[in-house]
């Protein structure tokens, strides 16, 4: 069993081991969950050095595994393998898995199953960007449909239930899509195979029509992952009713498994409905870059106001995503996925720190908790900046590159409205911390809030370090990821 295998195995086991602990003592399930995620995490770190030393020049999967017949009868076989576009995810869901269960030690109910499922999310995560036969794929992407429904069912807000069945529906609704789609490409196949890498191949000899039904079939399931305009609703009402580390997992991993999927599966298999639809993307994520960012001006609770710039931003990779023969453009792309992971999971971090002390998310309720909480206001400043695109840190780099290789192929007057989105984005941000940190502070009111602990920078000082480092620094992430993309462009350019 090779590295790959492990990312999920490990996870898989930790859940069990959880399981079988006895259910009062709250403290030995909190640390045993956490430090077993830290080996995957350990193991992702050790991927990202290793392939960027290693394998970074060179457009073929590394570290594969298979492909070995699995169900020889239906053609199944067990294949992973990564590449520059899967490795920077992996890392990213490692780091965001074991700091999301250290600020889980919060929960006090059913303390057992809820780190179990979070572990059994994890290995469902990790799964999904190492699978390279569709059968495997979709089992993962299936698998932490289960977990996450759980995780905000039972332990979110007010309106848990809701936002939990929302969430349930509108996913599986996409995976039925995913799933047409997967045995259209069976059955035309010949011989029949499920291996992505094979399809990619032979994806663009099936006839036009149904290549096109495949490809927006995938787009549907792919696009409320992410989640496009219009299917964006159920995010903000499962973000504001899951607990923290609930909400931080799916800024930070979930949606990204949106365009992950049409950059590893979609876009090359089918390059030439993507070629005729490629405005209409870049018209949807223009709409969701504005939308976002006006929707998010408007939100009094804080969780919502970071739920709805999620749209905003994730709008710009679907933006890159329609400039598909642009390198620059993707690059821009994977740039976003990482930094928006890192910013917007630290913001819900540090939105739950400090709802954990004041057990409110109101805006309007705050006011001058720079003078009052001063670590915790620049920290939170800090991340503002990073996520309103300020130079030096990864949120720049990002939309930099997304605008210069945007600008090369798509219509100029729809990039134009979508540089539009970063000084609305300025607004609604600024104007969130003018209200809540600064002006006149409410003694009475806040007198005893306290300032963040060791735990909860422990959380997001690392997320602040890939920031300044990305920002400053972007060309070890470019080097790991160019040879992959620049094969990609190649791909979708047949």
């Amino acid at each position: 069993m090779g590295i790959l295998s492990w990312l999920y195995v490990v996870p898989l086991a930790g859940m069990l081991v959880v399981m079988c602990l006895p259910k009062d003592n709250k403290k030995l399930i909190r640390w045993t969950a956490t430090l077993i995620s830290v080996i995957p995490m350990l193991q992702s770190f050790w991927l990202t050095w290793d392939y960027f030393f290693n394998y970074s020049g060179s457009a073929a999967m590394a570290y594969v595994e298979g492909p070995f017949n699995w169900i020889p009868s239906l053609h199944i076989q067990y294949f992973l393998g990564v590449d520059g576009i899967s490795v920077p995810l992996l890392f990213l869901t490692g780091l965001l898995s074991t700091l999301s269960l250290l600020a889980s030690f919060g929960i006090e109910n059913r303390v057992k199953e809820y780190f179990a499922f979070f572990l059994l999310l994890e290995a469902g995560m990790m799964g999904v960007f190492v699978a390279l036969d569709f059968f495997l794929f979709y089992v993962f992407w299936e698998v932490m449909l289960v977990p996450m429904y759980f995780l905000i069912g039972v332990w979110g807000g007010p309106r848990k239930e809701y936002a939990a069945i929302k969430f349930f529906l509108y996913t599986l609704f996409g995976s039925i899509f995913m799933l047409v789609s997967i045995l259209i490409l069976y059955f035309t196949s010949n011989p029949h195979t499920l291996n992505m890498m094979t399809l990619i191949q032979s994806g663009s000899t099936l006839p036009y029509t149904l290549q096109m039904i495949c490809f927006v079939f995938f787009f549907i399931a792919f696009a409320i992952k992410v989640p496009v305009w219009p299917f964006h609703t159920w995010l903000p009402d499962a973000h504001v009713e899951a607990p923290t580390a609930v909400s931080v997992i799916l800024a930070g991993v979930l949606l990204k498994m949106g365009t992950y999927g049409m950059l590893r599966i979609s876009w090359p298999m089918f390059p030439q409905p993507l070629r005729d639809l490629s405005f209409w993307i870049a018209l949807l994520g223009v709409i969701a870059i504005i939308y976002g960012a006006l929707v998010s001006m408007a939100q009094k609770d804080l969780k919502k106001l970071v739920a709805y710039s999620s749209v905003s931003h994730m709008g710009f990779c679907m933006l890159a995503l329609a400039a598909y023969s642009s390198t620059q453009a993707i690059s821009g792309c994977m740039f976003q996925m990482v930094s928006h992971g890192l910013l917007t999971g630290a913001l819900f971090l540090l939105v739950g720190v400090l709802y954990d002390r004041a057990h409110t998310r109101e805006i309007a309720a705050f006011g001058g908790l720079g003078s009052k909480l001063p670590i915790y206001s620049s920290i939170m400043v800090f991340f503002t900046m990073g996520s309103l695109g300020l130079p030096g840190m990864s949120g720049f780099i990002s939309e930099f590159m997304i605008f210069i290789g945007s600008f090369s192929v798509l219509n100029k007057v729809m990039v134009g409205i979508a540089v539009l989105g970063v000084v609305l984005g300025a607004a609604y941000l600024l104007r969130m911390v003018q209200r809540v940190f600064l002006g006149e502070f409410n003694l009475a009111k806040w007198g005893g809030l306290t300032e963040i602990n060791a735990r909860e920078l422990v959380t997001v000082v690392p997320l602040m370090l890939l920031t300044l480092w990305i920002g400053i620094y972007p060309k070890p992430l470019n080097d790991l990821m160019n040879a992959t993309l620049t094969n990609l462009v190649n791909l979708m350019a047949r």
